[in-house]
């Protein structure tokens, strides 16, 4: 039996998972990660179709941040080709690099009249000067101009930063990132797509001496006299019971609810839990073609779109991921309304139509995928500023991912950056301390 028994169980091999995992296998935890799909990396992981190395959903991965700072911690190879410019936006029929010129550079291709919206952007970078929390971004730049190619990149942005629109994210946590974070952030493409650089996490983990259950999946998790005891895992055709001092889920405050058993929870945190079950979507179109159909060496983005917020373009940095002679693409939009129900199909149309109309040459480009993120598998499980907090009341199960991450966050960073927090409590707490 004592190869069932772990120091930490996590549950998901996503990134906030995979993160979490390598880093408490590196403090010498013996870790058993259980995924239940056959790959690691969840929304963040890749599918290859028709020789096409093509990513499920995050695209992009940022360099010289918590990320990579991961993978320096734990010793594994992080392979990012970096992009430069990062990303172009497209404006009156030009692309425009703003990575030097930042807010300034940026409104003024847009408006003549943008001093106010900068004065507000401005005075956002103190406290004093952020919005109230129920007023939206859209909402926010309105009371400045009333220009709606302003309007589309900031929209855009909240959809490439945030995966939500501007009508649903608050303004005060998109002021909050572009003000007190990095605004015009560094990053690049795997070239085994993302799921190259979890793999390398995974690794990390067996080194330590830990495992990672692929096609596995955890059914419950067992409460003894208040804290998380073991779990009933799905593996094969067995069940399989483990003990573990720790539980870190990476699957969701809600679903993790479900895991637990809300009995053995607080009411007023189950009702939290259950209100704050707040998925947004995205739709991603994605593209080759035997000729170069964008420039822009990275991310490409809009200011009058539909639909569509960014272009990425894989093949320049890593021709690889396409058989020779092809370039690959992806376009991804946020429908509308970004969270609740909307019209999959009508809003997959909005898309194609940007694409058609931006992009020359795009109608006779091969369409590998069309993909709608959202109810159960969405690109972030809340939006950014209604967060859960990462702990629970059961004081040796944490979550990470994109369901509680930190104030302004999103995307694989956030759920790197909530691994961090989670291990750094657990480490300091001494819960679950290996022997």
């Amino acid at each position: 039996m004592s190869g069932n028994n772990w120091d930490v169980l996590v549950v998901g091999a996503g990134v906030g998972g995979l993160c979490a995992a390598a880093r408490l296998a590196h403090h010498g935890y013996r870790t058993l990660v259980v995924e239940r799909l056959d790959r690691v990396g969840g929304r963040a992981s890749t599918d290859v179709v028709d020789g096409f190395t093509i990513n499920n959903g995050a695209v992009a991965v940022e360099l010289g941040g918590v990320t990579e700072q991961t993978f320096a911690d734990v010793g594994a190879k992080f392979e990012v080709r970096p992009v430069d410019p990062p990303i172009l936006y497209r404006i009156n029929g030009k692309d425009v690099d703003v990575s030097s010129g930042g807010w300034g550079l940026l409104i003024s291709q847009l408006t003549r009249q943008g001093a106010t919206l900068l004065k507000g952007i401005g005075a956002a970078r103190q406290d004093s000067g952020l919005p109230a929390r129920e007023l939206s971004t859209a909402d926010w730049v309105r009371r400045y101009t009333k220009n709606d190619a302003v309007q589309g990149i900031f929209r855009n942005m909240c959809g490439s930063v945030f995966a939500v629109g501007s009508e649903e994210l608050p303004a005060r946590v998109f002021l909050t990132y572009f003000t007190r974070k990095s605004a015009f952030k560094r990053f690049g493409f795997c070239p085994d797509g993302t799921i190259g650089i979890w793999k390398s996490l995974a690794e990390v983990v067996e080194r330590e001496g830990g495992a990672v259950w692929l096609d596995s999946e955890v059914q419950r998790l067992e409460v003894t006299d208040g804290r998380i005891s073991g779990a009933r895992i799905r593996r094969g055709g067995e069940i399989v019971d483990i003990t573990c001092g720790v539980a870190v889920s990476d699957i969701g405050p809600s679903a993790t609810l479900d895991l637990v058993g809300p009995e053995h929870l607080p009411s007023d945190y189950v009702g939290t839990v259950l209100q704050g079950d707040l998925p947004c979507a995205m739709i991603s179109v994605n593209f080759a073609s035997r000729e170069p159909l964008v420039s822009a060496p990275g991310l490409l983005s809009f200011a009058r779109t539909r639909r569509l917020c960014y272009i990425a373009n894989f093949t320049t940095v890593c021709p690889e991921m396409a058989p020779e002679g092809w370039h690959l693409y992806v376009g991804a939009g946020v429908p509308k309304p970004s969270v609740g129900d909307f019209d999959p199909e009508a809003e997959a149309a909005l898309v194609l139509q940007d694409l058609r109309e931006e992009i020359p040459g795009f109608e006779q480009a091969r369409i590998l995928s069309i993909v709608v993120n959202r109810d159960e598998w969405p690109p972030q499980r809340a939006v950014a500023g209604y967060d859960m907090p990462h702990s629970t009341p059961i004081p040796n199960l944490w979550n990470v991912g994109d369901g509680v991450k930190e104030y302004a966050n999103g995307g694989v960073t956030a759920c790197a950056e909530t691994a961090k927090v989670v291990v750094e409590e657990i480490v300091l707490s001494g819960v679950g301390q290996p022997v």
